[in-house]
């Protein structure tokens, strides 16, 4: 019994510095795998890290066009459908041209009858000139019957003093006199109105250029070519090389002037807007490489672009309703700034991409 009792603290004893070096390897190796870890991260973010700058709030756009109408019109034709590829110069839509070909035949006959006039206004001004002188003609006849009517009166004057005439010869005298000074002034306002007819006519051919390049002409010939273009603007083609999207045209529908019919995407010039926090731009910059996995390919399929420019705001500063800071309940709030990346024509043509797709992208900002 008493042996029993003194050998137990003995056991107890003897595992006590057992456990104390055991404890001690524990924490070592715990130190020396948070070292390491610490180690591997300083490394990483040193040589790794520190060099790139990633996000995956990153989306495909494209500078889409939209397809309105410059003329109004009942529509026709529509030849085109949503996810079709386009060629640039395609029909998309065809309006009615009826309208527009009986304005061109209205506008067409306009300019004809305002050449002939104004081919008159040239023919006139040789016949013009001719009256004018044959105006002048006359106003020399007149003052010259006016100076002898004069001399004749002046002499019948002189002679009635002396009896050597009657007094209804000298009352004759005086009346030719007053006839021939009317038959001036009628002459001399006929010469006037001759002349201001040929300067008017003068005025209205005046300039270099003759009949084609008068003013008249020019703007029937104008209004000629603004209904032969409304014309050619009731059919409506593709603007570029493109998909069609969100197609509304539907033959028979009469569309208005500035109303959308359709998209049309050109994905093969698609680019990235890649949404950096406000933190990771300190080191952007424009011309950097980047490398962009998209969500349709995963991570088997890489892009690679370039950074081509920074947005003037973040996206915040030019939403519908921006966010007002100057209140008193304000929470700070972490602010991204879009960055457009440029891809590679030859990958985005070898693997397509469509507007809206999300992707990440990882630009090398060093080394």
């Amino acid at each position: 019994m008493y042996d029993k009792e003194d050998s137990a603290p003995t056991a107890t004893t003897a595992a006590a510095p057992r456990r104390a070096p055991t404890r001690r390897r524990l924490l070592l190796i715990l130190g020396g795998v948070v070292a390491t870890g610490a180690l591997a991260w300083f490394a990483w973010d040193f040589f790794v890290g520190s060099r790139h700058v990633v996000t995956d709030n990153a989306y495909v756009q494209a500078s889409t066009a939209q397809i309105t109408p410059l003329v109004a019109g009942p529509i026709v034709s529509v030849p085109v459908i949503d996810t079709q590829a386009v060629k640039a110069g395609d029909v998309l839509v065809v309006i009615n041209d009826a309208d527009a070909r009986l304005a061109l035949a209205q506008a067409e006959a306009q300019l004809a009858q305002t050449e002939r006039r104004v081919r008159g206004y040239y023919a006139n001004d040789s016949s013009l000139g001719a009256q004018a002188a044959a105006r002048a003609a006359q106003v020399a006849a007149a003052r010259s019957d006016l100076e002898r009517a004069r001399a004749e009166a002046s002499r019948r004057q002189a002679l009635a003093q002396s009896g050597a005439v009657s007094g209804e010869e000298l009352t004759a005298a005086q009346t030719g006199l007053r006839a021939a000074e009317a038959a001036l002034a009628a002459a001399e306002a006929q010469l006037k109105a001759a002349q201001g007819a040929r300067e008017v006519n003068a005025a209205l051919i005046a300039g270099p250029g003759g009949a084609e390049a008068n003013p008249e002409v020019a703007q029937a010939r104008a209004r000629v070519e603004q209904v032969r273009l409304d014309l050619e603007r009731t059919v409506l083609r593709a603007p570029f090389d493109g998909v069609v999207a969100n197609n509304t045209a539907q033959v028979g529908q009469r569309v208005q002037v500035g109303a959308p019919l359709m998209a049309v995407v050109p994905v093969a010039s698609a680019y990235v807007n890649a949404n950096f926090k406000e933190g990771q731009l300190r080191k952007v910059r424009v011309g950097q490489p980047v490398e962009l996995e998209s969500d349709l390919y995963g991570s088997s399929v890489k892009f690679h672009g370039k950074v081509v420019g920074l947005a003037g705001g973040t996206g915040a500063a030019f939403a519908l309703i921006p966010a007002q800071n100057a209140t008193g309940n304000w929470i700070k709030v972490v602010q991204r700034v879009p960055v457009r990346i440029a891809l590679d024509p030859a990958e985005l043509k070898a693997h397509p991409l469509r507007v809206g797709l999300s992707m990440k992208a990882d630009v090398k900002v060093g080394g």
